[in-house]
């Protein structure tokens, strides 16, 4: 986990059950990272005998919050908390330095390149790095579309492999 994410964790033993009950739901758009991974699970918290969850978009208006949702209830009932809330909020505002190692390495072994960051250089302009591309490592890529399957993606190309990927943008 990144210093960011790693944080919210709660000590207590009620804190951890509810975290470690949600802690794996998937994204439904990128199913092979969790919540944890993607460091959208903000905080967990029994509140009156309520299991309340704090989530935070990647960006606002994700369509995928609903089903999410609706997976972190579903979680909790499973780990027996019937009555049970999900708090959506949008500050702070979600950055994938939330992002765990683990989920960026999940992202590139199923062919999404993992956010690279950006460099400023003398001043506000900012320089894109290089996105590597998940199936030859090559750094020979070009950005074909700023917007790829999901509005957190951009569509690339391998300019040596020649095989087209999504790389998670920078947030």
């Amino acid at each position: 986990m990144t210093a960011a994410s790693a944080t919210l964790r709660p000590t207590d033993t009620v804190g951890q059950e509810l975290w470690d009950a949600v802690r794996n739901v998937p994204d439904p758009e990128v199913p092979v990272l969790t919540i944890e991974d993607l460091g959208i699970l903000r905080g967990v918290e029994l509140v009156d005998g309520k299991a309340v969850v704090t989530i935070t978009p990647t960006y606002s208006g994700c369509p995928a919050m609903e089903t999410i949702s609706r997976d972190v209830i579903q979680a909790l009932a499973g780990a027996g908390y019937q009555d049970s809330a999900v708090n959506l909020v949008l500050t702070p505002a979600w950055t994938t330095d939330w992002m765990s190692d683990d989920g960026k390495r999940k992202l590139e072994e199923y062919g999404i390149a993992p956010p690279s960051g950006k460099a400023a250089v003398n001043g506000p302009i900012m320089i894109q790095m290089a996105v590597k591309c998940p199936q030859c490592h090559s750094l020979n890529t070009r950005e074909v579309t700023r917007f790829g399957s999901t509005a957190c993606k951009a569509l690339y190309t391998c300019n040596d492999c020649l095989e087209p990927f999504d790389y998670f943008k920078v947030h």
